[in-house]
């Protein structure tokens, strides 16, 4: 699964069954699921049973699936079963098999060999030649708006830029401030840890992270939110610079035209309009072909399908900083951070210190966030050095990050209580390779991890092959 889906498949996994009925009506919705939200392995299952007229035995498909695999294996089918894709079925004298819900599968079937009125693929508009938007006016329209949301993240803190040019509408600033990416103290914004993390995501994932805080609140705003799932997959499936209809929306999607506009995911000549426009950053939402690395220089880069994202930053072992950049975010970002002093047509020059870092520190930011934010964007030169980043520049940041803290706060769940070390050891393993086990006590066997999910479906498999195996 791609990075910039993790937020996405978490918002899903939380939905009721009847929302997922609902949802899997929608062709459009069933094929960008799979897509954007499944492993390969999970894929091959689906293909594998799409058009099979009886469920699938339990036993075959463990056949398909090397023995050093299994975890692999289990990873897809809980995944599967917790997007209420697959189910299992339990049938008197029968093994147990799987088969593939519907509405999901007859959905899946009907994206991928076409037919029926259905229209949740977006219904071609007949736009008259003076009013057809140009592919490049597209991509202006939602490089200006885009920047400026993160114009206003970033550049109004106060120490280092004016947000000029930015023009957001109160409905943006109420978002931003629910999903506490900024925070409002009277009439100051600052940025908050959340919000500099989301400051160095691909833009995709940015765009995904806007969206599920954006179906958070339709709730709040008398919005269906299967409408508004509904229209947001639809719109990765749209092409770019082609107009489509407004004929067939409904109220909560024609509403939700005016509020993807302000953050240029949607252009429309006028809110009248009889037609409306997908930009990249939404033809682009169920793929990773515009999925960009940096937040601003790179922003060009992927409107432009060009994917060498140079780096700008040279930094020195007395912590001063070069960065070779004209654009007015990047310089905003290097502010949180830098003292800057000196500013040319095309470099800024300045000083990272204790009071510059602590003060970033302070708003939330992390030392690491800093340190990944000058490897990313590390110059070429910089790049030929073994360690990139000057060490003794590495270990000065974390030390001023500790002058502040003694302890870290993590939510999770503990598992303890194991009869034995084998029954310890494959679920902690399970967890390991998943990525959520955080802590671990072999010799009093527990371990701790950040989502019990995964873990807990995991235990339930192993204790029902245990039963079948006894």
């Amino acid at each position: 699964m791609s990075g910039s889906s993790i937020r996405s498949f978490e918002y899903l996994e939380s939905l009721p069954g009847t929302v997922f009925n609902r949802l899997y009506k929608q062709p459009s919705t069933a094929l960008a699921i799979f897509r954007r939200m499944l492993p390969q392995l999970a894929k091959s299952f689906v293909m594998a049973m799409l058009y099979m007229s009886r469920p699938f035995p339990v036993a075959d498909l463990d056949t398909w699936v090397r023995p050093g695999s299994r975890r692999e294996q289990d990873t897809a089918i809980d995944l599967l079963e917790r997007l209420q894709i697959l189910k299992r079925t339990a049938e008197p004298n029968k093994p147990r098999s799987y088969v593939l819900t519907n509405p999901f599968a007859a959905s899946l079937r009907q994206a991928l060999t076409g037919g029926g009125n259905h229209k949740s693929f977006g219904v071609p508009s007949n736009t008259h030649v003076e009013d057809h938007v140009t592919i490049p006016q597209l991509d202006e329209f939602a490089r200006m708006q885009w920047e400026g949301v993160l114009s206003y993240m970033v550049g109004s803190t106060g120490i280092g830029m004016n947000n000029e040019g930015a023009n957001l509408s109160p409905s943006v600033k109420h978002l931003l401030n629910y999903g506490r990416l900024v925070e409002v103290r009277g009439r100051s914004v600052d940025i908050t840890q959340d919000g500099f993390a989301f400051v160095l995501q691909e833009v995709n994932a940015q765009v995904w992270t806007i969206l599920v805080l954006y179906l958070e609140n339709a709730e709040e705003l008398g919005m269906d939110r299967v409408d508004v799932l509904s229209f947001l997959f639809m719109l990765g499936s749209l092409e770019l610079g082609q107009g489509y209809s407004k004929a067939n929306l409904t109220e909560t999607q024609l509403q939700m035209l005016l509020d993807l506009g302000d953050f240029g995911i949607i252009y429309q000549n006028t809110p009248d309009s009889d037609s409306y426009y997908p930009t990249r950053l939404a033809t682009t939402l169920t793929s990773d072909a515009g999925a960009l690395r940096s937040a601003s220089a790179g922003f060009d880069t992927a409107l432009r399908s060009s994917s060498d994202d140079k780096g700008f930053v040279v930094i020195e072992t007395n912590y001063r900083i070069y960065a070779y950049t004209s654009s007015p975010l990047q310089i905003a970002i290097l502010s949180l951070f830098t003292r800057l002093s000196t500013r040319y047509p095309n470099m800024v020059s300045g000083k990272m210190t204790r009071e510059s870092v602590r003060r970033a520190i302070s708003m939330g930011i992390t030392g690491d966030q800093i340190i990944d934010f000058l490897y990313t964007h590390a110059h070429v030169q910089m790049r030929k050095n073994p360690t990139v980043l000057p060490p003794t520049v590495v270990d000065q940041i974390r030390l001023w990050q500790i002058e502040g803290e003694r302890m870290k706060s993590t939510v999770g769940f503990l598992f303890k209580d194991f009869l034995s070390a084998a029954e310890y050891e494959g679920p902690c393993q399970y967890a390991s390779d998943i990525g959520v086990l955080k802590w671990k006590n072999d010799a009093k066997r527990m371990f701790f991890v950040t989502r019990h999910e995964h873990v807990a479906t995991y235990l339930k498999s192993q204790k029902e092959k245990r039963r079948e195996g006894g």
